[in-house]
């Protein structure tokens, strides 16, 4: 009997044994739950101001390309500008007419164009232009004839753009030669209009 007790008891142990194995093992198939990490206060307010940094260089370098274009833009302007303005100060500034009349001849047309170019581009820039008559005639004939032929080149002018506030017109009529020799050559030279930029 002693026997049996003692293989009872080995059994147990036994038992015991293998239980106590089975119970270390862990199972494969079950997982563990994940775990959140655990953001301290200092990290989030690091990653949020690194982002707000991120933003605000961003914000920079757009402003930085904007005003890049828009000067190189404003440096295209004043170039056109300036070229269009020596155009004008190239042309000629004196109209010839024929004997009595007041109609701009063809030639004049791509100058005064080049001066409606630069006025129309240039709103503050003002001219005069003064009508002139040959000695020939009256001088209230002169005088009004003078006018009529500033009023032709005011009436293109306008055509083209111009403001018409930018343009003064004055007649002298006969009061202010150019030549004073008396045949068709020095006539023709006293029948003008000159255009004065002020």
């Amino acid at each position: 009997m002693k026997f049996l007790k003692q293989a009872k008891v080995a059994g147990t142990i036994v038992i015991l044994a293998v239980l106590a194995g089975c119970a270390g093992q862990v199972n494969e198939e079950v997982k563990a739950p994940a775990v959140e990490p655990v953001v301290s206060k200092e990290t989030a307010s690091s990653a949020s101001t690194n982002e707000v940094d991120s933003s605000a260089e961003l914000a920079a370098k757009a402003k930085a390309k904007a005003k890049a274009a828009a000067d190189a833009a404003a440096d295209a302007e004043r170039a056109t500008a300036e070229k269009i303005k020596s155009k004008a100060m190239a042309a000629d500034t004196l109209f010839f007419f024929e004997f009595d009349r007041s109609d701009l001849k063809q030639d004049a047309l791509n100058d005064l164009d080049a001066h409606a170019k630069y006025l129309t581009a240039d709103r503050s820039a003002k001219v005069r232009l003064e009508g002139h008559a040959d000695e020939r005639g009256t001088r209230a004939y002169n005088l009004a004839l003078g006018e009529r032929r500033a009023n032709s080149v005011t009436r293109y002018l306008v055509i083209q753009g111009v403001n018409r506030s930018q343009i003064e017109s004055v007649s002298y009529g006969e009061e202010r030669p150019l030549s004073l020799v008396r045949d068709d050559s020095g006539w023709l030279r006293n029948r003008r209009v000159e255009l004065i930029y002020q």
